[in-house]
């Protein structure tokens, strides 16, 4: 399982700031005022995301506390994504984190991840009673085939667009095949593994799987339904799409 503070987070102040990328991790005291640096410039930022880069500013971002909320500022010339298509800009106010897990895309050669979690008053999950079993979230379980298509057929969910649509067979197949030239990765491929993991998931319970429940016309609703199901239950998170940038 790919590690990702989607999962939740080790108990903390609320108000405590949890950051992670690939140049590492940190964890933020909720300080009014203090001011956390993030970019490619290893010496000049408090956590490093996109080193190698160099459409990637050395300074991109940074998050400050202030009344109470951390705000993300962009400090580059290229704006920072946010879940739902928000942007935030240089010329622009900054933009408030929400409690709980926020991803952050630094736009470059590829969309490079900042994952962000704010503590919230009550910790990651709803208080149990000391006698009750506290449940996790639901996640299924993939082979690393199945991992695989489905981060590409749905690489738009995990990049939190604004109004995401699975990519067709041949598009997921192509980039498939650029991500593991020779790994055989055809459309009906493809569609066979994601049909599969569908029919699993319908049989587990999972509504909106099958044509039936659907209904006419189909388009690309067993699959966008089955997107949201892995995106809800944490099954998929957005550092998965590191698997697309990896070769056999």
């Amino acid at each position: 399982m790919i590690d990702s503070l989607a999962f939740g987070v080790s108990p903390s102040a609320p108000g405590t700031l949890h950051l992670q990328a690939i140049g590492g991790a940190l964890v933020v005291e909720p300080v009014e005022g203090r001011t956390v640096v993030f970019g490619r410039n290893r010496n000049a930022v408090d956590l490093c995301v996109g080193e190698n880069d160099r459409r990637v500013s050395r300074r991109h971002g940074s998050l400050t506390r202030e009344c109470g909320v951390w705000c993300v500022r962009a400090l580059g010339h290229v704006p920072i994504r946010l879940p739902g298509g928000r942007r935030v800009y240089r010329e622009y106010d900054p933009m408030p984190l929400a409690d709980g897990y926020t991803p952050l895309f630094l736009p470059g050669t590829r969309q490079h991840l900042l994952e962000a979690y704010v503590q919230g008053p009550r910790g990651n999950f709803p208080s149990a009673r000391p006698d009750e079993i506290t449940q996790p979230p639901r996640t299924w379980r993939l082979s690393p085939d199945e991992r695989l298509a489905l981060v590409a057929l749905g690489q738009r969910y995990l990049l939190y667009e604004a109004h995401p649509q699975p990519l067709t067979w041949q598009q997921a197949a192509d980039l498939l095949d650029e991500t593991q030239p020779g790994a055989g990765w055809t459309a009906k491929r493809v569609e066979h593994t994601v049909v599969a993991v569908r029919t699993r998931l319908s049989r587990g319970g999972v509504s909106g799987l099958t044509r039936e429940e659907v209904g006419q016309p189909v388009g690309n609703a067993l699959n966008h339904n089955l997107m949201l199901e892995l995106l809800d239950s944490i099954t998929l998170v957005p550092p998965d799409l590191r698997l697309l940038e990896e070769e056999p």
